[in-house]
């Protein structure tokens, strides 16, 4: 049933852009530390080449993703159909993180539509790509966008962002680097 890729062909691409939602996971090294597992929605993805993708992370109440990141660079995208046939796909690879203070984040922000919050872009150059049945994934109807988390970034405005991220994205649950708040402080 299942089938690993060797690339993200055209077709696949076509599938996975059609997605409304993808999840992205991600692991400490240490035992005891905390598996993250975190829903994504929006226009925040992108597929960069055949290998290659990004999305963009906004601020939220967590920077669990780009600890992990930093630390191992481990990450698992995943896309299952909520409509149509079943399918679920999984891009699992190597992810860095792009944050906002670093030279390379225009280039890349300037892949999304504009939307308040975006603390980093994170990229992943996919080292396994695979699909599978999806046969278990319930059927889903897709109303619309929830834009909570952009009406709150907005409102709260730049300055109050990077206070918000130096405060709550400093560090991740388990105590690893998030953020680099020093980078952040020194933009205000």
């Amino acid at each position: 049933m299942g089938k690993i890729y060797k690339t993200i062909d055209p077709r696949l691409a076509e599938w996975i852009q059609k997605q409304k939602m993808f999840f992205v996971s991600t692991a400490p090294l240490s035992e005891e530390g905390h598996i993250n597992l975190s829903p994504k929605g929006l226009d925040t993805f992108r597929i960069l080449n055949e290998t290659e993708v990004a999305y963009l992370d906004l601020v939220g109440s967590g920077v669990e993703t780009i600890a992990h990141l930093k630390e191992n660079g481990r990450i698992t995208l995943m896309f299952c159909a909520f409509e149509g046939a079943p399918k679920i796909v999984r891009l699992q690879g190597k992810g860095t993180v792009v944050e906002s203070t670093d030279t390379a984040f225009a280039s890349l922000r300037a892949l999304f539509p504009p939307m308040a919050g975006g603390r980093a872009v994170i990229k992943v150059k996919a080292t396994r790509i695979s699909d599978s049945c999806g046969f278990g994934v319930p059927l889903y109807a897709y109303q619309e966008e929830r834009e909570t988390l952009t009406q709150w970034a907005e409102k709260k405005g730049e300055d109050d962002l990077k206070a918000y991220q130096i405060e709550k994205n400093a560090r991740s649950i388990d105590g690893l680097e998030g953020i680099d708040i020093a980078k952040i402080a020194s933009t205000e």
